[in-house]
């Protein structure tokens, strides 16, 4: 029986972390955790990167020398790609759809499926404990990329962000690596981090995305393809 792999392309809040980090961890090591026998995740999110950076790594080519015919490529990346930083750097709706789009074309040139994942939401509520959105336009550009090329795509920004949300302020410090001067060994000073994961948190964001990719018709979950409404369609093809 042939072994369905699912490589993973994205940044920090899905890449894997050594024990020195703990309990620091992306969704993507928690993954394998919500998908049936038979399957294979091939982690190879860095943290840091963004869709151009890895790229100009050489991370992709990596993955498309590994990739096989029936094989998935998820790809997420947004949280480095809006720094002002030229290696990583890329605007919405030009640079960073022209690199998304070489995930896409390499994936399909295999015989894989792409599938686009829009940034993990981070935890930032303000003093009236509202969720405050701090991807810009990113999301939408994914979106929008994903109606004109016709790809599979779970909007994680959203669907993390509703869970913030209803867990509140409070509740939700729970997913995040957060700690008080002492409290734990690998942290000594303290960290409140409302961007990367705990081990709690990357196993429910992890979750979160085996759901999105049963809803998407992933066949090996099961489940049937999302359909864009057509007010959306209409939007994109406006832009």
């Amino acid at each position: 029986m042939k072994i369905t792999s699912f490589y993973l392309a994205g940044d920090s809040t899905m890449a894997d972390y050594p024990e020195e980090r703990a309990p620091m961890q992306g969704w993507g090591n928690k993954l394998p955790l919500f998908l049936p026998g038979g399957s294979k995740v091939v982690n190879e999110a860095v943290c840091g990167r963004s869709s151009q950076s890895f790229i100009e790594e050489g991370r992709l080519d990596r993955i498309l020398q590994a990739i096989r015919e029936g094989d998935y490529l998820l790809i997420q990346f947004g949280h480095n790609d809006a720094k002002d930083d030229p290696e990583r750097h890329t605007s919405p709706w030009s640079s960073y759809r022209e690199c998304l789009l070489r995930y896409i074309d390499g994936a399909r040139g295999k015989g894989a499926q792409p599938i686009l994942i829009t940034p993990l939401s981070r935890r930032h509520f303000d003093a009236d404990n509202l969720l405050l959105a701090t991807h810009g336009d990113y999301p939408r550009a994914m979106e929008a990329l994903a109606v004109r090329e016709n790809v599979p795509i779970i909007d994680l920004t959203s669907r993390s962000a509703a869970v913030y949300k209803e867990m509140g302020e409070r509740q939700s410090r729970q997913w995040f690596t957060q700690f008080a001067p002492g409290e734990h060994p690998n942290y000594p000073e303290g960290i409140e981090d409302n961007t990367h994961l705990n081990e709690q948190g990357a196993e429910a964001v992890a979750e979160l995305v085996a759901d999105g990719l049963r809803r998407i018709g992933v066949r090996t979950l099961g489940g049937s393809f999302t359909e864009v409404s057509a007010e959306f369609r209409e939007a994109v093809e406006k832009v």
